[in-house]
């Protein structure tokens, strides 16, 4: 059994919420887990392995990026899984995407509207544009599993810019779409592989 950090961004109280949720899991399978806002982890190197959680909002949320260059070297070293909450994303057919494993919660992965043409919200919501800024970050880390789960909107916890965005262009509506069930399988394939 391994020794698990689970940290999450802070600007989302949905991704908190999954972080937590996975960590029950892996602690049912008998795991060491330690569940930590990003502010919070002052260094993940006691750990064999680190998932690390944030909404996309303009992408990978910012905050999260800033933590895994700063942890770059000590992340390199680690068995490490990225997970997103989302509220929309889009699979372009076609669409040439990195080598990674990709888990896309079935709720939230659409086709585009019109094949061969993406709309505004789509451009900015394609798997490949997602999946850019969090493998960018440190290149030299090479996530297990990337997954993309179905995000839960409070407008609230937004800057007012970006509340515009997710209104005008994301298009998103304020609820829960978070899918309980699927989150449960992947932590369960992770526990396997951690």
């Amino acid at each position: 059994m391994s020794k698990i950090l689970i940290t999450y961004s802070t600007n989302s109280g949905s991704t908190g919420e999954v972080a937590e949720e996975i960590g029950k899991i892996l602690l049912q399978d008998g795991h060491t887990v330690a569940v930590k806002a990003e502010h919070d982890v002052t260094s993940v190197e006691e750990f064999d392995s680190v998932i690390i959680g944030a909404p996309m909002i303009f992408g990978w949320h910012a905050a999260t990026r800033s933590f895994v260059r700063k942890n770059r070297a000590a992340l390199s070293s680690k068995r490490v899984a990225f997970f997103a909450c989302a509220m929309r994303l889009t699979k372009v057919p076609g669409e040439s995407l990195p080598d990674v494993n990709l888990a896309l919660d079935p709720s939230l992965a659409a086709e585009p509207v019109k094949a061969g043409s993406l709309n505004l919200k789509e451009r900015f919501t394609t798997l490949g544009y997602y999946l850019k800024p969090m493998l960018q970050a440190a290149t030299e880390i090479k996530p297990l599993s990337i997954a993309f789960f179905n995000g839960k909107l409070e407008m609230f916890r937004l800057k007012w810019w970006q509340a515009a965005f997710v209104m005008i262009v994301v298009q998103g509506v304020p609820g829960d779409y978070r899918d309980w069930d699927y989150i449960h399988r992947w932590t369960k394939d992770m526990s396997r592989l951690l």
